[in-house]
């Protein structure tokens, strides 16, 4: 069963910039109203990974001016969230709170520990096996060497044999122990960093850390009407326009167009129109570019309202 969280879901604004922090948000956006966004996290011990990035998740800002509107989500000022709920925070709660990540830090350490276990014991399986098959095959050397040599030469054999076999338990200790201790120290608990601070902060922002709709480019219009049609859509700033248009989720579709904006009575440059066909046919998508005619801002029908065209160049 699909996780439905709570809306609107908090979009968090800082720098300028807006995020998202909760997993589940992010795959309800993703599942049901074709928002990707740009996954920007990355691990501390490998800044530099460009290919599994995690959270937070950032929005354009068309992304998120969308979903306010649909009311799906709202803007939240996030240091001024933080800040009040800072004070507002009781020491019962946090308290609670802390208590609540140590319980998670010792279910962690409990499963390490158990993994630790079970590879211990998967290794000296390994090793009494390795045992087992060498003296399976000193013992098939010595009946062989008995049965073909004399018994001075099978007396010297035999002597060889008993040395190995005795410098062998030496080599590797039986004792499971030697392997090294596993011994779980209750008093010491894996930190655990959450990933959000809600709780203990609360879930809902209050009236006075909503922000207003976002400042949005002259694409938006463009943008809400190709998303109106079921387009996922990314930025496209790798292939030189400003969306690139998914018929499905990207995890499993190619992009079918390059778009971009123009205004109603913009003039179009011919190069311009030439470079950007010869550039969608170059990568095997259509060029597409539209605008919002002259009365759609009024209304903000951009379903309705905004034009496309595609252009494909031919003899290529």
């Amino acid at each position: 069963m699909d996780f439905e969280p709570a809306l609107p879901i908090p979009i968090s604004y800082i720098a300028g910039n807006y995020y998202v922090f909760s997993i589940d948000a992010v795959s309800y956006l993703r599942r049901e109203h074709h928002i990707c966004g740009v996954l920007i996290g990355t691990l501390p011990q490998i800044p530099q990974q460009n290919i599994f990035l995690g959270l937070p998740l950032e929005l354009m800002p068309e992304e998120a001016r969308l979903l306010v509107e649909k009311g799906v989500a709202c803007i939240v000022d996030e240091v001024k969230a933080q800040k009040q709920g800072m004070k507002a925070l009781m020491e019962e709660d946090r308290r609670k709170y802390l208590h609540d990540l140590e319980s998670q830090g010792l279910q962690a350490m409990r499963v390490q520990t158990s993994r630790k276990e079970q590879q211990k014991e998967k290794t000296l399986r390994k090793i009494e096996k390795q045992k087992a098959a060498g003296k399976a095959k000193r013992d098939a050397r010595k009946q062989a060497s008995d049965g073909q040599a004399d018994n001075a030469t099978s007396d010297l054999f035999a002597d060889n044999d008993g040395q190995v076999a005795s410098q062998s338990p030496s080599s590797s200790p039986a004792n499971p122990s030697a392997y090294g201790s596993t011994a779980v120290n209750p008093n010491s608990v894996l930190g655990i960093t959450p990933p959000t601070s809600r709780p203990p902060i609360p879930t809902k922002p209050s009236d006075d850390q909503l922000l207003p709709l976002p400042q949005v480019p002259s694409s938006y219009p463009l943008f809400a009407h190709l998303h109106a049609k079921g387009y996922f859509l990314s930025p496209g700033l790798r292939f030189g326009c400003q969306y690139l248009a998914y018929p499905g989720d990207p995890l499993r579709f190619h992009s079918h167009f390059v778009a971009v904006s123009a205004g109603w009575d913009d003039e179009l440059d011919l190069m311009d129109l030439i470079s950007g066909g010869r550039l969608g046919t170059g990568v095997k998508k259509g060029f597409l570019i539209g605008g919002s005619e002259r009365e759609a801002e009024k209304h903000e029908d951009y379903e309705s309202c905004v034009r496309t065209f595609s252009l494909e160049w031919a003899g290529m």
